[in-house]
């Protein structure tokens, strides 16, 4: 049961000053292009600077003041069995934004064109890719790893 003089410590708002609203609009609204949401660096692939896929990101670790100061990556195993987990901290990735190059040898189903048409191609992809702004990276480069590097690193545990 609540008392009368509860109900009088919170005034009603005064009716000649209704509370501002703020109009949505590009005056207020905050500028993120080029920042990217946290929970979709979940799964990003992790690569190696020859291209070899180590792993992908599981986990990210923030401290106190909100900073990422690490990423978890899931190395190893096959469909999930045998995986284990490294930490590896924020300053040791190269996040690339382009799709991953693929071989230089070419498709044996894809159909022969002109290297400008192919120019052109890859272009419009990279401009599409940039306009639409996914708001995460498509993969991230672990500098000076190899398969054997990082098989070797400390496993990470979550004590």
């Amino acid at each position: 049961m609540v008392s009368g003089a509860a109900a009088q410590q919170s005034p009603a708002p005064a009716r000649d000053n209704p509370p501002a609203v703020v109009q949505p609009g590009p005056t207020n609204a905050p500028t993120l292009r080029g920042q990217w949401r946290a929970s979709k660096l979940i799964g990003v692939d992790v690569y190696n600077e020859q291209n070899e896929k180590l792993g992908d990101i599981d986990e990210l670790i923030v401290d106190r003041s909100g900073k990422i100061s690490g990423v978890v990556i899931g190395v190893g195993g096959f469909l999930g069995m045998g995986q284990r987990d490294i930490f590896i901290p924020m300053e040791k990735l190269k996040f690339v934004e382009e799709p991953l190059r693929s071989s230089t040898v070419p498709d044996a189903n894809r159909p022969a064109t002109t290297g400008a048409a192919d120019q052109r191609a890859d272009r419009a992809t990279r401009e599409t890719r940039r306009d639409r702004n996914d708001w995460y990276p498509d993969h991230a480069v672990l500098s000076g790893a190899t398969k054997d590097s990082v098989k070797n690193m400390t496993e990470f545990r979550y004590e």
